[in-house]
């Protein structure tokens, strides 16, 4: 570990450090497991643009019952959290108790479709305009935005870009709007949810914002989070409407695999490339 972040740690924590670890999932920055004297771990990330994480694990944890970390602190170059316990598997206990985490976190509402700021995916900007409309926020601040990031970054070909722009001009054909903007994790993938002894300890990384509780839905479909015990125990709790599964689901999952292929592009071309092709052809 280098000094800065020795001093840092000790100047935030008030303790000294008997040690330290390097923790996978650092895919923004780099991730250590800190352990202080006398007993207790916190996690140290180093990166840039760490701010908007503190700042949305904050807001969940005074404004939601959403279990998180506890942020010690947070600047634009580190984030300082509590350890979490966790490392279990994903099972259907687990399932049912993010079920009715998520349902609770889709309570909260808010007067407009976005947030009070930008937030971030994957180290990205997330731009959150306040919109009153959903399909004109899913349109613009979503699917528009991070595919013209990948198309600037030379991720997205120009062809595909101009016919994901044709389909964003025709959403108004599958999506309604929604009652209210409800609040989102934004990011539940497997490796964003940590579970211990069939339940959630925490939810991490989140990439908040008031939107679709479907677009929430869909990303846990995507990389295959939650199954079958999840939406039995949602749909009782938010009964899904009609249609989400046979065609708002895959349109919801363009953002998320818009964001993949900004980072990553490959195989995630291919993914928005079919999802593109069923809804134009």
């Amino acid at each position: 570990m280098t000094a800065p972040l020795t001093s840092l740690v000790e100047r935030y924590t008030g303790r000294k450090l008997a040690g330290t670890a390097p923790l996978s999932g650092g895919s923004v920055g780099h991730v250590t497991l800190i352990t202080l004297e006398n007993g207790g771990r916190v996690v140290a990330k180093q990166g840039a643009g760490l701010e908007p994480e503190g700042w949305m694990l904050r807001f969940l944890a005074s404004h939601t019952m959403l279990p998180v970390p506890h942020v010690i602190h947070a600047d634009s170059q580190l984030l300082l959290m509590d350890y979490v316990e966790a490392g279990g598997a994903v099972t259907p206990a687990a399932e049912t108790h993010a079920a009715e985490l998520l349902a609770a976190l889709h309570g909260h509402t808010w007067h407009s479709f976005g947030a009070e700021r930008d937030t971030v995916i994957g180290g990205l900007v997330q731009p959150n305009t306040p919109t009153r409309r959903w399909v004109d926020f899913f349109r613009d601040h979503r699917l528009l935005y991070m595919a013209e990031e990948a198309h600037k970054a030379g991720r997205l070909p120009a062809e595909l870009m101009a016919r994901v722009e044709v389909l964003a001009g025709r959403l108004n054909q599958w999506i309604d709007e929604p009652d209210h903007p409800r609040l989102i994790h934004g990011d539940c993938w497997g490796g964003n949810v940590l579970v211990k002894d069939g339940r959630i300890a925490a939810f991490i990384d989140p990439a908040l914002y008031y939107g679709h509780p479907e677009m929430e839905l869909a990303f846990a479909t995507l990389f295959g989070t939650f199954g079958d015990a999840f939406f039995a125990r949602y749909g009782e709790l938010r009964p899904l409407e009609p249609g989400f599964w046979e065609a708002r689901r895959d349109l919801y999952n363009l953002y998320p695999l818009l964001v993949h292929v900004r980072l990553f592009g490959g195989s995630y071309v291919d993914g928005v490339e079919r999802i593109v092709h069923r809804f134009l052809e």
